[in-house]
């Protein structure tokens, strides 16, 4: 077989290797507007609708202009409704998907039961950390993001201030950042974070949310169009 080389490795890599040069701004945001768009694709536009199942920043590949590609479907599922089925429904929406720890949504966890809101979990964390800098599972702490994260989401979100705000963004940009887009995006990652899944937006809502918040979207949506899966 042959693949695409991509010259830039991984998001896991490119953002939280400390040898790496830091990832500006605009390139996180680009990153998360093509995640969801890839996410949307898989959920909304193939003939069979897909649940990826294993998003994590190693398995969002990164070419030469940053553009990303989500690999790794073997953990992927296809045909699942994006309403959270209860116990009763067909042991189809029972099967089993592989996580990674940091990344897995909690009530599948709790429930063994899979729909396409585990992937919009999935791109919550992702966000989180391309506005933080923090992994998924911070070792140093020995907590998940979610977790150290949990207490400021949804007071930002609603009425956080400007200070609020800077001091959760990626020290290593040195306030070289759009604040009003930062915010967005912790809203955006507490929205998708929710503790119930019938409550998280769809990707192509969490599209659009970035599309009215975020004004350099407009600027990424060429290339965006690179961003699907492989």
């Amino acid at each position: 077989m042959v693949f695409e080389y991509i010259p830039n490795g991984n998001l896991q890599e490119k953002l939280h290797e400390r040898n790496n040069e830091v990832l500006p701004w605009k390139t996180r945001t680009a990153i998360a507007y093509q995640l969801a768009q890839a996410i949307e694709y898989l959920h909304e536009k193939c003939t069979l609708q897909i649940i990826h199942g294993d998003i994590k920043a190693s398995n969002i590949l990164l070419d030469e202009r940053f553009n990303c590609k989500l690999c790794d479907f073997g953990s992927a599922k296809m045909g699942f409704s994006s309403t959270v089925m209860p116990p009763s429904c067909s042991r189809t929406t029972k099967q089993v998907m592989i996580g990674s720890p940091g990344y897995t949504d909690p009530h599948y966890l709790r429930t063994g039961l899979a729909s396409k809101k585990n992937d919009v979990y999935s791109l919550g964390v992702i966000i989180l950390e391309l506005v933080t800098g923090m992994e998924a599972f911070c070792p140093e702490r020995g907590q998940l993001l979610t977790s150290i994260m949990a207490p400021n989401l949804k007071a930002i979100s609603e009425v956080g201030t400007a200070v609020e705000v800077a001091e959760l963004v990626d020290p290593r940009l040195g306030g070289e950042f759009d604040l009003d887009e930062a915010k967005a995006m912790v809203s955006i990652a507490g929205l998708c974070l929710h503790q119930s899944p019938t409550v998280r937006p769809s990707a192509s809502q969490i599209m659009q949310i970035m599309k009215e918040k975020m004004g350099s979207i407009d600027l990424l949506l060429s290339p965006a169009k690179d961003c699907r899966h492989k």
